[in-house]
């Protein structure tokens, strides 16, 4: 049958296989699984639940919590019921809570547990629609406004009889058009806006997604991108659901290497930063290895290099190549994969730009990463690499049902079913993003190389402009830079300015054993940082990293900063972008002893 809705999705997965294994947490060390009958019956209850209590179609319903199936599950019961579904991030100060609870006529609320109870009833005397908080570890107290999951559940396996209507009957009522949901973008400025999405958003690009990139129940996915953001939610939980695969919910994200041997996941979704990380702990490993460790290892990786023609088309290297990239898998590259659970078909990368050097990594070994293009706006997937030709420096080409045209100034247009409806409450901001034409306006710089594959330059606002009149994508060298084992966070700088310079967040384990090796104080950090031997370090760093770039694109000088960005400082957004403008702001004095 034909999908159209988020709702008949869910019914459909739910007959196909209903005893099929859908979920699995992590509960007192053992992993619990829900089938796709058992997820039926649980959704069902909870909607009737929902609606014993005044829940109704197009009401909002938000979601605070962290990735786990009572999050997929709630998601559903709540779009079953035509309402829309509301994410907020659980690392999210209770302020910020209160401004998406507020703008978006929030009713009733999911939240984790007591830290996130906490942080809901901070606020909740001052708002006039929220009502009810749904605490998904059971935790309640004597507050009548707070009721336990399985209570909820409960009272709608009691109301069910009452209710005067089927789930399935108020599920299959439920329109294209309708809305889905509410993401709010995290805003690297301004307040947050949210993003309306319909059915017909979402399911374009699931249907679409599945054409590009094959997926069936036999696959494995592991979840720990928030489900709040838009990439997770569609890949990890609605595709995933949609093909019937199993999707196992990582305990944190500390956890998540530990979790992929465990479950052995077939497909992961991920961004950038966790592949440099996995890059940067095997380059290290390797660098304290033997001398002919060492040079197995690099010999290995030069295979590997000359047989990625091959891998990336969905072929393998043969006659002499062939032979030598089956020694080295058996020495070297078996191993790595055994790091990612030694089942992996192919990673999916998303939400930030994946270097060309960290995809040539992980392709030497036969590992796909498949990096894709999108946003918030877009559903999110506009364009993604297959796994029968994924090349690396770009996100592919088109899906289906999706249109990119590139404007004169470069900036990447869209159109398709996946274009969100607009922005909550604010028409003028929707207006300056859709044009007449109905083209999506990305903000992102780009152009297709020869086979239609898409290259992403950068953002339109994040471009410097040196006073010199040269044009800089920032991200292109921060992506080189952070290739660097001592170098966790960065940000190039330079607009209006005569050169390029960068504000560096050093590694600190690494420095820290790296200083230790060479007989320097390491007690006191911010000394540690100042000391000659340490910005030596870092200039040879920077120097050998710069060598691929135009002279007047590379860094000329840096300031190594002792604190690392975070969330709660409020320097990087819950999708882990880098808001320029506040690292600028905070650190002003270092840029301008950069310059002066």
């Amino acid at each position: 049958m034909e999908i159209s809705t988020i709702t008949e999705l869910f019914l459909r997965s739910v007959d196909n296989l209903p005893d099929h294994p859908a979920y699995f947490d992590k509960v007192d060390g053992e992993w619990v699984k829900t089938t796709y009958a058992e997820a039926g019956q649980i959704v069902e209850n909870l909607a009737f639940g929902l609606a014993s209590l005044g829940v109704k179609s197009s009401d909002k319903v938000a979601v605070l919590s962290g990735n786990q199936s009572k999050w997929a599950l709630s998601d559903y019961a709540i779009s079953g019921l035509g309402a829309a579904t509301v994410t907020v991030y659980p690392t999210l100060i209770s302020s910020q809570i209160k401004y998406i609870i507020e703008n978006s006529d929030t009713k009733l609320i999911f939240v984790e547990d007591e830290e996130q109870t906490a942080k809901v009833m901070e606020f909740i005397d001052d708002l006039t629609e929220l009502k009810t908080v749904v605490v998904m570890n059971d935790q309640t107290s004597d507050d009548k406004r707070l009721i336990g999951f399985s209570d909820l559940i409960k009272t709608g396996s009691d109301f069910k009889s009452k209710a005067g209507f089927t789930f399935k009957e108020r599920a299959l009522a439920v329109k294209p058009d309708d809305l889905l949901t509410l993401i709010y973008t995290s805003g690297t400025t301004g307040d947050p806006k949210g993003v309306m999405l319909s059915h017909k958003n979402l399911v374009s690009n699931i249907v679409n997604g599945r054409k590009a990139i094959k997926i069936d129940h036999t696959d494995i996915f592991l979840s720990f991108l928030p489900l709040s953001h838009s990439f997770e939610r569609m890949v990890g939980h609605f595709t995933a659901f949609s093909a019937n695969s199993k999707v196992y919910f990582a305990e944190s994200i500390d956890t998540v290497a530990e979790n992929m041997r465990e479950v052995h996941p077939s497909v992961v979704v991920a961004v950038p930063r966790f592949f440099e990380k996995v890059h940067a702990k095997v380059i290290d490993k390797v660098s304290n290895d033997p001398a002919i460790r060492q040079k197995i290892f690099h010999w290995a990786l030069g295979v590997g290099r000359k047989s990625a023609q091959y891998l990336t088309r969905g072929s393998k290297p043969t006659g002499f190549l062939g032979m030598k990239f089956g020694i080295a898998d058996k020495l070297v590259f078996s191993k790595l994969k055994e790091r990612v659970g030694g089942n992996l078909r192919f990673f999916v990368s998303g939400g930030a730009p994946l270097s060309k050097e960290i995809g040539e990594f992980f392709a030497s070994a036969n590992i796909p990463i498949l990096e894709g293009y999108g946003l918030t706006e877009t559903s999110p997937v506009i364009t993604c690499n297959r796994t029968e030709l994924y090349k690396f420096g770009t996100v592919g080409c088109t899906i289906d049902g999706v249109e990119v045209k590139i404007a004169e100034d470069g900036e990447i247009l869209c159109k398709g079913d996946n274009v969100m409806l607009g922005y909550y409450k604010n028409p003028e901001a929707t207006t300056e993003t859709i044009d007449n034409d109905g083209w999506f306006h990305t903000g992102d710089v780009g152009h297709m190389d020869d086979e239609n594959y898409l290259v992403i330059t950068d953002r339109i606002k994040n471009l410097i402009v040196t006073s010199g009149g040269k044009n800089i994508a920032p991200a292109q060298l921060e992506n080189a830079l952070v290739m660097s084992k001592y170098i966790e966070q960065c940000l190039a700088i330079g607009d209006r300015r005569k050169f390029v310079s960068a504000l560096i967040v050093p590694a600190q384990e690494n420095l820290t054993a790296w200083a230790e090796t060479q007989g320097l104080p390491s007690d006191d950090y911010k000394v540690l940082l100042a000391h000659p031997q340490v910005t030596a370090l870092f200039e040879a760093e920077v120097e050998k990293t710069m060598e691929g770039f135009a002279r007047y694109e590379k860094i000329k000088k840096f300031a190594l900063l002792s604190e690392l960005w975070t969330i709660s400082g409020g320097e990087i957004t819950p999708s882990l972008k880098v808001k320029r403008k506040v690292v600028l702001e905070k650190n002003a004095d270092q840029v301008e002893g950069i310059y002066s």
